[in-house]
């Protein structure tokens, strides 16, 4: 017997907000969370911008701790610190049942860079901690340590379709009552110097000095997506179990669609093929037809062949209903999280269905005649929305779409 899947507590860290009430708020207040990187020295490098967070981590950890986490699991352990209060998980409840499941695209670089630099003056200089600070599963082994969490706990690894896969693996855990609460979700921290480097010479970045025409998804002058970093943490409980414990429940994951492009290493397979199947599959598993979704919380980049191709994807599925979706990119108010984009834009999709508004995509200036669907622009709108997907693709051909339903009873 399949098990109903709830959401029973969210947390994160994000470039706009320490917690969810500011995060929502400033969503459908319109902040912008871009800045100048501060984080090094920008001064050789084209992209001088990102979404960085801004937040004391010595507020949080002392600084024995901060000597042996990255900055990727200290964003995770304070997301999920909120999580798990939220849901009010306790002692009560069975720790064999309880997981941990997360997704990071590049998990420890701030960790591998500095140790790096280490080693170039003497291999005696590197820390004892650099391989459990560095690697991506560590954030999940900290989290089940921290709380006494014994169920299945592992680390998806998926660019940056990372954390949607994370609860997709949650969800089916629970679903098939292999577990009764899961901790899921994502976290990264890529704003380093050897990244931004990276993809900037791919051409992945706008090089944009404007803040409010750097990341403008579906813009007709998009020109590449902004780092971003943060975490966002969802806990996923059986139906049984929350209502057992009289849990409140934000609502429900009802499908998930995981898909491989199977095209090129970067560049999303032509006409959103692997995306529409993802789309579709997670529908399917939500035993749904494609005219019930009410809006997509989109990948949208911000970069030209994403936007186009998930565009194209959206079309081919939802036919004439496309025209009536509402669309938006989360990423144009604080970037591109990469392997944590996933779980905070669930996070604002589950916001959105609680508080029928979809906040707008930000800094839309330009229309582009490929891009002609509703992406909800500069002005946030009031919706009833019953179901929602959240799409997420990455680097590989990796595609994953969660189905987020309002839940009833």
């Amino acid at each position: 017997m399949f098990q109903r899947v709830v959401v029973t507590g969210l947390g994160t860290v994000n470039p706009l907000s320490d917690n969810v009430e500011d995060f929502w708020e400033n969503l459908i207040l319109n902040k912008n969370g871009i800045n100048k990187i501060s984080h090094f020295d920008t001064s050789q490098f084209k992209t001088k911008i990102a979404a960085e967070v801004n937040l004391d981590l010595s507020t949080y950890f002392n600084k024995k701790e901060l000597n042996k986490i990255d900055r990727f699991t200290s964003f995770a352990l304070i997301a999920s610190d909120q999580a798990i209060q939220d849901a009010n998980i306790n002692n009560s409840l069975d720790k064999n049942r309880i997981g941990v499941i997360l997704g990071s695209g590049i998990g420890g670089i701030n960790t591998l860079e500095k140790q790096h630099l280490r080693l170039l003056k003497s291999p005696k200089r590197v820390s004892p901690y650099f391989v459990p600070s560095m690697i991506s599963d560590i954030a999940p082994g900290h989290i089940s340590i921290k709380y006494g969490f014994k169920g299945t706990n592992f680390s998806v690894v998926s660019a940056c379709a990372s954390s949607n896969h994370a609860i997709g693996m949650a969800f089916k855990s629970i679903k098939y009552n292999e577990s009764d609460i899961i901790v899921t979700g994502g976290s990264e921290a890529g704003i380093t110097p050897l990244s931004i480097a990276g993809f900037m010479n791919m051409k992945a970045l706008s090089t944009e000095s404007d803040i409010n025409n750097a990341s403008i998804p579906f813009d007709l002058n998009r020109n590449g997506f902004v780092m971003g970093e943060g975490s966002g943490i969802l806990i996923l409980e059986s139906l049984e179990s929350a209502l057992k414990r009289d849990a409140k429940i934000y609502a429900e994951i009802t499908g998930y669609g995981s898909t491989a492009d199977a095209y090129h290493l970067t560049s999303p397979a032509p006409n959103g093929e692997g995306a529409k199947e993802a789309m579709s599959k997670a529908i399917n598993e939500g035993n749904i037809k494609p005219n019930d979704i009410d809006y997509i919380n989109a990948h949208g980049t911000s970069t030209y062949y994403n936007d186009l191709h998930e565009t194209q994807a959206i079309k081919s599925l939802f036919k004439k209903h496309a025209y009536n979706l509402s669309i938006s990119s989360t990423k144009s108010n604080i970037g591109h999280l990469l392997g944590a984009s996933g779980a905070v834009e669930a996070i604002a999709t589950i916001k959105s269905i609680n508080n029928s508004f979809i906040a707008p995509t930000i800094n839309y200036k330009a229309k582009d005649p490929q891009c002609d669907l509703d992406y909800t622009p500069n002005k946030g709108t009031k919706k009833n929305i019953l179901h929602a997907i959240s799409n997420n693709f990455g680097f590989g051909g990796h595609n994953a779409s969660i189905l987020i339903s309002k839940f009833v009873k």
